[in-house]
């Protein structure tokens, strides 16, 4: 029985994110305030339905980085037109991705797992490469560590399988070191829509265009 996977990974979820929503709630207060403002009424946060441990849906909080700006026939701008530049810095930073802590204190997430992705993916993964839901998602995470936005999704799938194989103390240290050391550096950090992960989500967006043609219930 793996004591760390089963109770002690968990145990330093909730002592962790509990503790440091207490002592980062005037900064987080700070930002809300700030984007709330930026976003010219469109609010501080952005909430979308992810799959999680078993593919259990959940919906995971992060800051909202882009205001809700349409043009005359009533449809969103481009996301680069409405990204604000606080929301740049917010995402350059990552911490857009704070929010989640409260996803971890509830257990919908770890501090460390694979990240959660897009519910659309889910009729789209190989029987391999679903195992990354026998875990919780993470706010981090081995793929993350080894080129974060910047990761081709099919990549990213075989590095969260290797971490559902190898989920110890030791893996989840590495991993978290790695990630301060990236988030420092603000390293692998694509804000383009030109770079390798969003050519590979078309790949899967088509994917999924062609099984929901080929259902029976369209």
């Amino acid at each position: 029985m793996n004591v760390y996977k089963s109770f002690i990974k968990r145990t330093i979820d909730i002592v962790a994110s509990g503790g440091a929503l207490i002592v980062l709630s005037l900064p987080l207060a700070a930002v809300t305030l700030w984007l709330h403002i930026a976003n010219k009424g469109a609010g501080a946060f952005f909430k979308q339905e992810r799959p999680g441990k078993n593919g259990k849906i959940f919906k995971v909080v992060k800051f909202k980085t882009m205001t809700d700006e349409r043009d005359a026939d009533g449809n969103l701008l481009p996301d680069a037109a409405r990204l604000t530049k606080v929301g740049r810095l917010v995402r350059s930073t990552s911490i857009d991705e704070l929010p989640q802590l409260w996803n971890v204190l509830k257990g919908d997430m770890s501090l460390i797992g694979p990240r959660p992705l897009l519910v659309k993916y889910l009729p789209l993964y190989t029987p391999e490469q679903a195992r990354r839901h026998d875990v919780r998602p993470g706010i981090t995470g081995w793929a993350q560590c080894h080129g974060r936005n910047l990761c081709l999704l099919s990549k990213k799938f075989e590095y969260d399988v290797w971490y559902v194989d190898n989920l110890c103390f030791k893996t989840d240290l590495n991993i978290l070191l790695l990630t301060i050391k990236k988030v420092f550096s603000r390293s692998d950090v694509g804000t383009g829509a030109g770079n390798m992960a969003q050519v590979d989500d078309l790949h899967f967006a088509e994917r999924l265009k062609k099984l929901k043609e080929s259902s029976p219930n369209g």
